[in-house]
């Protein structure tokens, strides 16, 4: 790649305005108003935060804030859970300290409406949050990073936090976005490990209270699709993981965590604790979060260590180096951030075994203290049955059987279905690859269907899959349809137009379909594996509890099994499959309790 020859840092540095803490805005009754002129005037004098900080007592917080990098190879290979030794660089690293509480919070006024203005005085528990990540819709989307890059900052800002999302600037990202982006400024900077330097733009667009900041570089970003291959790849995610924060220095926006996000984003913090160790960013905490181990940006290592810049010493065994001579960028994130993430909890436990560790299941173990699983959540604001206007027929809880078959029978003729009300309907939306499980669907087809059943499928991947889709469209026609493209407006017609919906995944480290399906009124029939088991309750007959028909083991019976006690309820006890409808529908799966936990995950890794 060409060095970009007219990058010019002539713009001044410009200082956000910082958010401040939050004042009550107490009205209504004068009683209210004399409670909280009570405690404030009970409030002790403010003290410097230094002081604060020498009195109060350390807090046992995450174990990962307080470890850095391991010395120790050995230790690693043989699979231990905790970390002995932390790598010399960061030896100086102080443990967090926990803040004086305000005295505010601490008071319990009898009065209710006091009580409300008390907790909106305490303004403590605001951070600030940089989101690093390769994709975010509806800017670019291959997959569920996109959504939740999107959906999670959203939430949090309504969490009472600060964030800001940083994107590479692609250029197949729709005009109608671009436009729109603002120019923040520009500069050099240094990248390869011979000093070749490279031009760094950020262009900012604001949208729903977060703001996005994109890093401008025609060289790296001009492809049509954000991912091509790793020849490509690897320079282009070396030079976003430090422009990254390069912009964050430029910006003077100096977050209390920078959340990273996957493979391309992994680097990240390992920068951080290297050639940024003496900025200001320094005193931000990092979390990695693992969308799907299966990719992690491996290449070798004189391309990494010339690309990226950084020192030997973080090519060992304990940080980025795999075998005998390739770097693995997830591997050095997961040594160098302070807390990693998965996006569910079941796939946290799943990852530390050879079967689901893609190889770095002894790394996972060794820093398990570190490691915790957050089941990803559904935007409301996009995927809502009362208000999707891409239905045939919005519908409610109150009303959702009779419209859910309106939505079907229309579904059925767009489709070229057989248009019956009593047919079972099962849909799978879904890449066609067999980590979809779509091995076992393709073994059973033939046994699922008869006069009472049809399939929808809907989605491209593997040749092989697609081309066995194909062939049962014709061999069932008017009871199976294959749409082998990706359609946004037939998925949602397909959630609500279907009965059960299949996700019989080899492995799912949180999975959304099942979601919202289940918001949609459809049951979800999965193998209980990742976020699938974390948020699929099998059905009970005797206690007529749950919420949709697991199977455990990867076995193409065990999923016919599953299907056939899914028809077996809905053609003989319809009544109690219109509860579980019901049910499932009034399942709170919004972003909110998911933001929750982040947002008391930073509370605990920065007090």
């Amino acid at each position: 790649m060409a060095k970009k020859m007219d990058g010019k840092a002539g713009s001044k540095k410009k200082v956000p305005a910082r958010a401040a803490a939050a004042k009550a805005k107490v009205s209504g009754k004068s009683e209210v108003n004399e409670v909280i002129e009570k405690i404030e005037a009970n409030a002790p004098e403010a003290i410097p935060a230094e002081a604060v900080k020498e009195e109060a007592p350390k807090t046992e917080t995450v174990q990962a804030a307080k470890e850095a990098a391991p010395e120790a190879e050995a230790a690693e290979t043989a699979g231990e859970t905790a970390p002995k030794g932390e790598a010399e660089e960061t030896a100086g690293e102080t443990a967090p300290e926990a803040e004086a509480e305000e005295a505010a919070g601490e008071a319990a006024p009898e009065v209710e409406t006091a009580e409300e203005a008390v907790e909106e005085i305490d303004a403590g528990s605001r951070r600030s949050v940089a989101f690093i990540g390769s994709e975010c819709y509806p800017f670019v989307k291959t997959g569920g990073l996109g959504d939740v890059m999107y959906a999670l900052p959203k939430a949090l800002v309504k969490q009472n936090c600060d964030v800001k999302v940083i994107l590479p600037r692609y250029k197949c990202i729709p005009w109608e976005y671009q436009e729109k982006m603002v120019y923040r400024g520009s500069f050099e900077m240094d990248l390869c490990a011979d000093g070749r330097s490279f031009y760094v733009g950020i262009m900012e667009y604001v949208w729903d209270g977060v703001v996005y900041d994109f890093i401008d570089n025609e060289e790296f970003f001009s492809n049509g699709n954000p991912y091509t291959n790793l020849i490509d790849d690897i320079p282009k995610y070396c030079y976003f993981a430090k422009a990254a924060l390069a912009a964050l220095n430029y910006m003077d926006w100096i977050p209390n965590i920078i959340h990273c996000h996957d493979w391309q984003a992994a680097l990240v913090p390992v920068y951080l604790r290297t050639q940024f160790a003496n900025t200001k960013l320094t005193t931000a905490k990092t979390i990695l979060t693992i969308h799907n181990l299966r990719f992690q940006g491996i290449y070798d290592i004189p391309t990494v260590r010339y690309w990226s810049g950084l020192p030997d010493h973080v090519f060992n065994m304990g940080a980025l180096k795999v075998g005998d001579r390739d770097a693995n960028m997830l591997k050095g994130g997961l040594t160098y951030s302070n807390v990693i993430t998965t996006v569910s909890q079941t796939y946290a436990g799943e990852i530390q075994s050879p079967y689901y560790g893609e190889t770095l299941d002894g790394h996972l173990r060794y820093h398990s203290g570190k490691l915790r699983g957050i089941v990803n959540g559904i935007d409301y604001d996009i995927w809502d049955p009362e208000a999707d206007a891409m239905l045939y027929a919005n519908y409610g809880i109150a009303d959702a059987l009779e419209k859910k078959k309106e939505n079907k029978r229309q579904l059925q003729e767009e489709l070229g279905l057989v248009q019956d009300d009593h047919k079972f309907v099962i849909g799978l939306i879904s890449r066609l690859t067999d980590q979809k499980g779509l091995d076992l669907l393709n073994a059973i087809i033939p046994q699922i269907m008869d006069e009472h059943t049809q399939i929808v499928v809907l989605g491209t991947g593997d040749r092989v899959y697609e081309d066995s889709f194909r062939y049962y469209e014709g061999a069932y026609k008017g009871n199976v349809c294959s749409n082998i493209m990706y359609d946004e407006t037939r998925a949602h017609r397909i959630y609500a137009g279907a009965d059960a919906l299949l996700v019989p995944s080899q492995f799912e480290p949180c999975g959304l379909t099942q979601l919202i399906a289940m918001h949609y009124g459809t049951i979800p029939i999965v193998r209980e594996t990742g976020g699938l088991k974390d948020t699929v309750e099998p059905y009970n007959m005797y206690s007529n509890t749950g919420n949709g028909f697991t199977f455990d083991r990867y076995d193409a019976g065990l999923l016919l099994d599953a299907i056939n006690r899914a028809k077996t309820l809905y053609f003989v006890d319809r009544v109690y499959w219109d509860e579980m409808v019901r049910r499932d529908m009034e399942k709170d799966l919004s972003w909110e309790n998911s933001a929750k936990q982040y947002k008391d995950l930073y509370l605990e890794l920065t007090w």
